[in-house]
């Protein structure tokens, strides 16, 4: 075993969000373990650009490795000490699941248990993990609270991370083990997935295409720039989920728990329109996007907004970057990544 209490596991460290937590977490100076199975579902390149840039500080150490490989991450726990893990390797994508349900139930299910047993037997002191905004289904009351019922969820990308949430709470109030588990509301920015609308409509009006604009653009998203959500994680990190003195269980509160378990959301409170997101979109890029209209998916919700209430209690941070500034951020990145002019 290394002789090191310092480092912090990051699963899916390749990914986007993982990414950048990666890169916050060695900019302060911490030892960051990254691992990541650098699967297909989108541009692996890119998975490889963003793991180049964390792999020129010595703090960073990757391992290609998939959570459902149980022998390679027990040997992973029984090579560090672990004080935290941040586990945000998953099949992400809520229209991907109608097509490739097995990929959610291998990585979000059967990956997730992996994650908790080695938690649990390598006495991690806090295990972070990622939820998502479409637990919320097809909930009408705005703003979404943790304390709302979530019950009703419309894909099965939704039910993989309600499950999450309760496998993570009989880990918490069987063998003790701290858990927050973090709803991200539509996360953009820099180094972005091409699947998601930044990328896929940047990409589609550089190119002289038509995007595709569901639900003829009245959805409203809860767009939230990823720095804001690494600023949450970072401050999440250490604080610890204890044990709520204040809960009742004769009126549970979802969110909390008489265990070590926590649940909060990560999002702007602001919910903007895909019609202004584009427009928005096009200013700072200074092209018009050419509209291919078309109605609400399957699995699609109309309108997502977050009650982050919570999480500026417990940890003094509330997201706050507006979607202009986000998106100049995030053209200007595509620009220079992809070498235009």
């Amino acid at each position: 075993m290394t002789d090191d209490a310092g480092h912090i596991l990051v699963t899916g460290a390749a990914g986007f969000i993982g990414f950048h937590l990666a890169k916050a977490l060695i900019g302060q100076g911490r030892r960051v373990v990254g691992i990541d199975n650098l699967n297909d579902y989108y541009d692996v390149q890119l998975k490889r650009d963003r793991l180049e840039v964390l792999r020129a500080d010595k703090r960073f150490e990757f391992e290609p490795l998939d959570l459902k490989d149980r022998p390679a991450l027990d040997a992973l726990f029984a090579r560090y000490r672990f004080p935290r893990v941040v586990n945000l390797a998953a099949q992400a994508g809520v229209r991907y699941s109608l097509t490739n349900p097995d990929a959610y139930v291998e990585s979000n299910l059967v990956g997730f248990m992996n994650i908790l047993e080695c938690c649990r037997h390598a006495e991690v002191g806090h295990l972070l993990y990622a939820s998502s905004s479409s637990v919320y289904g097809s909930n009408k009351k705005q703003p979404f609270s943790v304390s709302d019922s979530v019950d009703h969820p419309v894909s099965l990308y939704a039910a993989s991370k309600k499950a999450n949430e309760l496998m993570a709470h009989s880990y918490s109030h069987l063998y003790g083990l701290p858990t927050t588990g973090l709803r991200f509301f539509t996360v953009y920015g820099p180094w972005g997935r091409p699947d998601m609308a930044a990328y896929l409509f940047t990409k589609a009006i550089y190119e002289g295409r038509p995007i595709d604009v569901f639900n003829h653009g009245k959805m409203e998203r809860d767009f939230t720039y990823v720095d804001d959500i690494v600023e949450a994680l970072v401050r999440l990190v250490d604080h610890v989920a204890e044990p709520d003195p204040s809960f009742d269980p004769l009126a549970p509160d979802p969110g909390t728990s008489y265990c070590p378990y926590r649940v909060y959301n990560i999002g702007n409170s602001e919910p903007v329109e895909l019609n202004h997101f584009i427009e928005t979109l096009e200013a700072a890029i200074g092209r018009k996007a050419e509209k291919n209209l078309l109605p609400l998916q399957p699995g699609d919700v109309v309108a997502t907004f977050a009650d982050v209430a919570k999480l500026e209690a417990a940890v003094g941070f509330r997201p706050r970057t507006s979607i202009e500034e986000g998106l100049r951020k995030f053209v200007e990145w595509y620009r220079d990544y992809h070498e235009l002019a």
